[in-house]
C-alpha cells in the first residue's frame, strides 16, 4: 500500500513531540477563580454539590487567597452572600456590605491580585430575582439604578473590574455612565453578554443562596435555542462600553463562544459553570471518568472555541498541574 508523504502520526509518538505541536494549550494566565464570601468569622463551609469549593468568611477568604496568589492565578471573581435580604437587595450596594468589606480586605493584603466582582441583585433580594420586582414581574429600568449603585460601591471599595450578570437591558451603559461620573473611567467592565437561562446553574444556587422564590429567570436570561440573539446582545454590550464580553455557560454553548470571537474579536471570557463542574466531578467520584483528563478536555474545548479567559472552579487544580515538573 502506498502512503502519502505526510503521516500525521509521526508527530504523536511522544509526549514531548505532542506538546511541541499542540495547537491549543492552557496557561495559568487564562484562569479566573470564582469564590463565595459570606458573613461571619472562621467559616469555610464546603458546598455539597461542588466538592472542593467553599463559602468563606472574610478571614478565611484571605487564607484561601494566599494559596491562590502563590499558585499565580491572576484573578478572582467574588460572589457575596449577605446576612439579611430585602425586596430591593440593599446589601448589594451598602457601603459596609459583605462584598465591599471583602474587596477592601483583599486589596489591602493582595494588591496585585485582580479582583472582579459579580454585579447582580439575586443573592441580596428576598425574592431571589436579579432586579426590582412588581408582583411577579421583574422590572428592567428601575433595576438599572440599583445595579449601577452596586457596581460603583464595589469599585469604591477597591474592585479592579465589575461584571454585571443580571441581563437587564441597558445595564452596561448605566454602569459605565455611573463609574465615569465618579472618576472611575479606567475601571473595566466584564459583561455577562450572552447569559443563557440554563439548568447548569443548579449547584451555584446552593452556593450563593440565590434560588428564585417564584417563577424563573427565562424572561431576562437568554433562550438556549438562540444564537443570532447572542450576537445582538454582545454587540449591544460592546456599544454600551463593555471591555470584556462573556458567554455563560461554556460547554453547552461552544458554538456561541466561537461565533462571538469570530464576529467581534474582542477579549472574550467563558464561564465553566457549577453544573459543568459538578457533572464531571460526579463522574470522576463514581469512577466512570478520569477526573483530571476530562477536566483538561473540557477546558481545552472552551479555549479552542475562542475564549481568552475561563472562569472555572478548576482553577487551582489546573494551576497546580501546570506547575508540576515535566
Amino acid at each position: 500500500m502506498h502512503f502519502p508523504t505526510y503521516r500525521p502520526r509521526r508527530l504523536r509518538q511522544s509526549d514531548a513531540l505532542r506538546r511541541m505541536v499542540r495547537e491549543t494549550s492552557l496557561a495559568i494566565d487564562d484562569l479566573i477563580l470564582p469564590l463565595f464570601v459570606e458573613e461571619g468569622e472562621n467559616l469555610k463551609r464546603e458546598i455539597s454539590s461542588m466538592p472542593g469549593n467553599y463559602r468563606f468568611s472574610i478571614d478565611r477568604l484571605l487564607e484561601e487567597l494566599k494559596d491562590v496568589s502563590d499558585l499565580g492565578i491572576p484573578a478572582v471573581m467574588f460572589f457575596g452572600i449577605p446576612q439579611h435580604k430585602d425586596e430591593v437587595g440593599s446589601e448589594a450596594y451598602a457601603e459596609h456590605g459583605i462584598i465591599q468589606r471583602a474587596v477592601a480586605a483583599v486589596k489591602n493584603r493582595f494588591p496585585a491580585l485582580v479582583v472582579i466582582t459579580d454585579v447582580c441583585l439575586c443573592e441580596y433580594t428576598s425574592h431571589g430575582h436579579c432586579g426590582v420586582v412588581e408582583g411577579e414581574r421583574v422590572l428592567n429600568d428601575p433595576s438599572l439604578e440599583l445595579l449601577a449603585r452596586a457596581a460603583l460601591s464595589h469599585v469604591q471599595a477597591g474592585a479592579d473590574m465589575v461584571a454585571p450578570s443580571d441581563m437587564m437591558d441597558g445595564r452596561v451603559g448605566a454602569i459605565r455612565t455611573r463609574l465615569d461620573e465618579h472618576g472611575f473611567s479606567d475601571t473595566p467592565i466584564m459583561a455577562y453578554a450572552a447569559k443563557y437561562a440554563s439548568s447548569f446553574y443548579g449547584p451555584f444556587r446552593e452556593a450563593a443562596d440565590s434560588t428564585p422564590q417564584f417563577g424563573d429567570r427565562r424572561a431576562y436570561q437568554m433562550d438556549p435555542g438562540n444564537a443570532e440573539e447572542a450576537l445582538r446582545e454582545v454587540e449591544l454590550d460592546i456599544a454600551e462600553g463593555a471591555d470584556i464580553v462573556m458567554v455563560k455557560p461554556a460547554l453547552p454553548f461552544l458554538d456561541i463562544i466561537y461565533r462571538v470571537k469570530q464576529r467581534f474579536n474582542r477579549p472574550l471570557a467563558a464561564y465553566n459553570v457549577s453544573g459543568e463542574f459538578a457533572m464531571l466531578q460526579a463522574g470522576a467520584r463514581l469512577g466512570w471518568l478520569d477526573g483530571e483528563r476530562v477536566m483538561w478536555e473540557a477546558l481545552l474545548s472552551i479555549k479552542r472555541a475562542g475564549a481568552d479567559m475561563i472562569l472555572t472552579y478548576y482553577s487551582k487544580q489546573v494551576a497546580r498541574a501546570l506547575q508540576r515538573p515535566l
